[in-house]
């Protein structure tokens, strides 16, 4: 019997790449690839890169060429680039990273194991020539869902994956259950996982390229992210976490723009799963409704990761965005009074173009007032293809620098003042590891404000970690006792067995 083919997926970038590589293993292993962690264990390494930013794209290169040196003095004999840097690039990556055996974009996806096959044989797979992917549905969203089946879109699956997949799949293997359900197979061994609830984005912020390589906003449907999340609390999944360009245009493309207000409670309902957060929410769409069914719903997180990006009017209308610092903080303020311990997290770009020393000062403004539970702070860079790239009056990079570097400081001594907020605060916590040994971190969970790897965490303290016995994937009740910067020390109020 010929030994089985074996591939390892490395995974850069956000959450929506995670769930894309997902995929990409489950179509893989439905075709009898052996899925391994290491990369010097497999024939072939697939990184999964990310397109953002400049620093992001100098991860996937320096991981693409990681995996090359393996090639010297491992078992792998091949390196395939997928994701957002290879769909944007495509053949302009090819012929820059000579390295990089393959370069496949969005479409080669659903041939992935195929293209994986020609190239580990020696065999060549041109790399696509980049294209707007904006320009291959049509404008009208309810029509673009009509048509989305003939597009490739990642994390959603298509009729040919169910249609090619044997009856018989491995164990662990999502079933491809109707004409858009991916088939899926877990990466880790996290409680948490999270579940893409659209792709692509309908918005034209004047500095991001995502929609050109992402396409434009197309919505799964309920059933299909309902019967993934089935299937995840099925292998052990405790949290899910809905991700996409923009959650709060989830159903305006089928026809109900206040479906995710209907799909929360069922989310929160399925058996197994004790908590839903919803990510990736844009203010200026923000409305009543759904402010309400993520504050009141049990099992919903009442969890706001919004997209402020700047305060100030002026560099928002440059930026082809909304709002200003005080309705921002009106927004706050009405999230806070239906749930005061509710979580609120932002993303801010500094040294826009045209931005003055009083826009400045009023996003400082804001940031100050707003008790944000974690600031991600970016100094402004052109991105090509961008409106931006294209702006005058740009900053000179020492003037980026500093503002950067100075509401980088504000914002550590802020998300460190709210965690101490919490002192003395009862939370609910999910416990997602344990790990006693010498060099552990001892028992680590992230409360209902907390999204995984970017918002802080619990420490449990040792003695009542011991105590209640604690295991991953367990929802405790603990109280806050400590901070250490924006991580929380927490006693755990539960016996074991509890």
């Amino acid at each position: 019997m010929p030994e089985r083919r074996t591939v390892a997926l490395v995974t850069l970038g956000c959450a929506r790449n995670e769930v894309d590589s997902e995929e990409l293993a489950g179509r893989l292993a439905a075709d009898g690839w052996q899925l391994v962690e290491e990369a010097a264990d497999a024939d072939v390494a697939v990184v999964n890169t990310c397109g953002f930013v400049e620093a992001a794209k100098k991860d996937s290169v320096d991981a693409l060429l990681e995996a090359n040196d393996l090639k010297d003095h491992g078992r792998t004999q091949a390196v395939v680039a997928v994701g957002c840097m290879a769909e944007r690039y495509g053949k302009e990556l090819a012929d820059a990273l000579p390295e990089a055996d393959g370069v496949l974009g969005f479409d080669d996806y659903a041939d992935i194991s195929d293209r994986l096959q020609t190239i580990l044989s020696g065999g060549a797979h041109a790399a696509h020539t980049p294209r707007d992917r904006r320009k291959l549905l049509p404008l009208s969203p309810v029509e673009r869902q009509q048509a989305a089946g003939a597009v490739a879109l990642p994390g959603h699956g298509d009729a040919d994956a169910l249609a090619s997949a044997p009856s018989d799949l491995p164990e662990g293997l999502a079933p491809a259950s109707g004409p858009r359900a991916p088939l899926r197979r877990r990466l880790a061994t996290s409680p948490v996982a999270s579940v893409k609830l659209a792709s692509g984005c309908d918005r034209r912020c004047s500095f991001c390229a995502i929609p050109s390589f992402r396409g434009s906003f197309v919505s799964r449907r309920p059933s299909d992210v309902l019967g993934e999340t089935r299937w995840l609390a099925e292998q052990g999944v405790k949290e899910i976490m809905l991700v996409s360009e923009n959650n709060t245009s989830y159903g305006k493309d089928l026809g109900d723009i206040r479906l995710l207000e209907t799909l929360l409670p069922e989310l929160a309902a399925v058996d197994g799963i004790e908590r839903v957060r919803v990510s990736y929410l844009q203010p200026a769409e923000m409305r009543p409704g759904l402010i309400d069914v993520l504050t009141s719903t049990e099992k919903v997180a009442p969890y706001f990761d919004l997209s402020f990006q700047h305060s100030a009017p002026a560099v928002l209308r440059a930026m082809r965005r909304f709002g200003d610092t005080d309705r921002f903080l009106e927004l706050l303020d009405t999230i806070r009074s239906k749930a005061p311990q509710a979580g609120v997290r932002s993303n801010f770009i500094v040294g826009f173009p045209g931005e003055s020393e009083q826009d400045f000062a009023e996003l400082e403004r804001f940031v100050t007032h707003a008790r944000l539970d974690a600031i991600g702070v970016f100094g402004y860079s052109d991105e090509d293809g961008t409106e931006a790239a294209g702006y005058d009056a740009k900053l000179d990079q020492e003037t980026v620098d500093a503002r950067l570097a100075d509401l980088s400081r504000l914002a550590e001594e802020l998300t460190a003042q709210r965690a101490e907020e919490r002192l003395g605060e009862t939370l609910d916590v999910m416990v997602e590891s344990v790990d006693t040994g010498e060099d552990g971190d001892g028992a680590v969970g992230r409360a209902a404000h907390q999204a995984p790897e970017t918002d802080g965490q619990v420490v449990f303290t040792p003695e009542s970690a011991a105590r209640a016995a604690l295991a991953p994937g367990r929802m405790v009740a603990a109280k806050v006792v400590g901070t250490e910067g924006v991580d929380l020390v927490a006693e755990c109020l539960e016996e074991a067995g509890r």
